[in-house]
């Protein structure tokens, strides 16, 4: 599965859209994909979860906001958010795990600041 790398990231306004992207070096079709958060003094939460049949999971903060989906063809993992708030505010980390094996990968990681 290898490196994953992350883009998209940036300061938008209230209100406003992003769109984060993970693409993979290598397949991801076997592995669950997963979109994380950080902030300062914060633990690390889980925002969006899609399993490789497609199955998607989110925390109540962001639902009917955020939109996770994957392209194993592209091996891109996207995470479209919009309405985003200050509270969402973060650097954004793509997350892969391998079931099978319990292998794990994670990005560098992605800024995303909501600001006016």
């Amino acid at each position: 599965q290898g490196q994953l790398v992350e883009s998209g990231g940036g300061l938008v306004q209230p209100g406003g859209s992003l769109r984060l992207s993970c693409t993979a070096s290598g397949d991801i079709y076997l592995w669950d994909m997963a979109w994380y958060r950080k902030t300062p003094g914060k633990e690390r939460e889980m925002v969006a979860h899609i399993t490789p049949r497609g199955g998607t999971m989110y925390i109540d903060s962001v639902k009917g906001r955020f939109t996770i989906s994957r392209d194993d063809v592209r091996k891109t993992v996207i995470l479209q958010m919009i309405n985003l708030t200050p509270e969402d505010t973060a650097v954004y980390y793509c997350f892969a795990h391998r079931p099978t094996t319990g292998v794990e990968r994670w990005g560098q990681g992605t800024q995303v600041t909501v600001s006016l």
